[in-house]
């Protein structure tokens, strides 16, 4: 399943480590984020319960740039 969220980060570098931190969790087969847009598409591994996955993203995303957001 691929989903996509509405973000707020502040710079490209910032969008960029948020991609990293989303790639990196569990759950996660894929993410691209889009700081021109400031959207985040995100494609979940088969099974997996995207609401929680999207919590462990926003955690992840929060430990290495703190004044993000996701829209969830």
């Amino acid at each position: 399943m691929k989903k996509s969220y509405k973000i707020d980060v502040d710079c490209a570098s910032c969008a960029d480590k948020m991609e990293q931190a989303a790639k990196a969790t569990a759950g996660v087969r894929d993410a691209v984020v889009n700081f021109m847009t400031l959207k985040m598409s995100v494609e979940f591994d088969d099974g997996a319960d995207h609401k929680a996955v999207m919590q462990d993203v926003l955690k992840a995303c929060k430990r290495v740039e703190s004044d993000c957001e996701i829209y969830l």
